[in-house]
């Protein structure tokens, strides 16, 4: 008896005494309340006054867009300096000009604003746009050739939509139309055709990254353009696998999905690029270069297909494997066309890029089980030869519409 309330009392005693459940958000709080607090005093005694030798503030502009009309000059400036900065004054060839800043005043770190000018540029000359703030710092930007920026009519986007259906639609839809041709393909022509598709999308994912950070460097410093598009396309490769690993490896119609997905998301990219020069006056897009952008596309439908040859899915599905794939492309030219900006050319062609990692993850996932492992896939000569193709012939193609 005395050994049981002796256990009991033992047992009283070590029991742990509970936390109060206020507690756990006190540890949160007290971080925030001392960063809070050293903030303020920071900002309130300002202990950086001392090294105030009174050198002008960093400044930085940048023009995202120029439109050239009857009326003149507007530019859309986005300020990137440590402060507001304010525009004094604006040269046009070496000359002043009186100009109408949207909004007026300063503008703020990473806020933008419209500049217009009533400047009579002539068609078909270079001109050069000088920004001259209150601190005396000076931006330039360079006009190479002058032309109008077209007016946005219903017209025009029609004309859009029917050159991003054939750049991005059409050959897609005739890549796809190959499908009951490659039904019959044997386990070597299924690898080659696999291989063909991790070909053309480790082309595909340079050529992209490449335009990305092309379009990162022409963006406002604030945006971290190259460090976006490394994250950016992390990001989007980390999250399109974990959708796609829910319930396993993808294969056939899911594998198919994923990588028109990943076309679609490049195109999009490649249809904003579009957009933008014609938002500039400047797409000398003629027959040849739509010719090659379409021959260039027509393998994207072929690897779109690769993995549904086992399967027979409806007619339906074609369809719309092929609008997720090209009809990006007409939105992305929509798109540009009305609101461009180098960054969110960059933003859209890093998430397709990581789309991209991530197909060709999975293709080159599934191409290694169907050959029983990465040893066996590689010194396999359909994959070898797919491999080739899909790199030569994305390569070959592509000098067709690099100008």
């Amino acid at each position: 008896m005395n050994e049981h309330l002796k256990a009991d009392r033992n047992a009283v005693a070590v029991t742990p005494r509970k936390s109060p459940r206020w507690l756990p958000a006190i540890w949160v709080i007290l971080p925030l309340a001392v960063l809070a607090a050293a903030i303020w005093w920071l900002i309130a005694t300002n202990p950086l006054a001392r090294f105030d030798n009174g050198a002008p503030p960093v400044e930085s502009l940048t023009v995202e867009r120029t439109i050239l009309d009857h009326n003149g000059l507007r530019l859309l400036v986005r300020a990137g300096g440590s402060e507001p900065m304010t525009i004094a004054q604006v040269q046009v060839d070496a000359a002043y000009w009186e100009f109408v800043q949207e909004p007026s005043g300063p503008i703020a770190r990473g806020e933008t604003a419209w500049v217009s000018l009533p400047f009579p540029w002539v068609s078909g000359e270079a001109h050069l746009v000088t920004f001259v703030t209150n601190t005396g710092a000076t931006f330039d930007h360079p006009i190479p050739v002058a032309v109008a920026t077209p007016s946005v009519t219903s017209g025009n986007l029609v004309s859009q939509a029917i050159l991003g259906a054939f750049v991005g639609i059409l050959p897609v839809a005739v890549g796809l139309m190959f499908y009951p041709a490659l039904r019959g393909a044997g386990p070597a022509t299924m690898d080659f055709l696999l291989a063909m598709t991790v070909g053309l999308l480790g082309f595909l994912i340079v050529d992209t990254l490449e335009d990305s950070l092309e379009f990162a460097s022409q963006a406002a410093a604030i945006f971290q353009g190259q460090t976006m598009v490394v994250l950016t396309a992390a990001a989007s490769f980390l999250i399109l696998m974990a959708v796609s690993r829910r319930q396993g490896s993808p294969t056939g119609l899911a594998l198919a999905t994923y990588i028109a997905l990943g076309i679609g998301l490049h195109n999009l990219g490649e249809g904003l690029a579009i957009g933008a020069a014609f938002a500039a006056g400047a797409a000398g897009l003629g027959t040849f270069l739509v010719i090659g952008f379409t021959l260039h596309n027509i393998t994207e439908g072929i690897g779109i297909a690769a993995p549904i040859l086992k399967v027979r899915p409806p007619l339906w599905t074609f369809a719309a494997l092929a609008l997720l794939a090209g009809g990006p492309a007409v939105m992305g030219i929509w798109i540009g066309s009305l609101a461009y900006a180098p960054q969110w050319s960059a933003l859209a062609l890093a998430i397709g890029a990581g789309a991209i990692l991530q197909v060709i993850f999975e293709v080159g996932a599934l191409l290694v089980r169907n050959r029983g492992g990465a040893s066996a896939a590689l010194g396999s000569m359909p994959v070898l030869a797919g491999l080739a193709v899909g790199v030569g012939f994305m390569y070959l193609t592509a000098m067709l519409v690099k100008i």
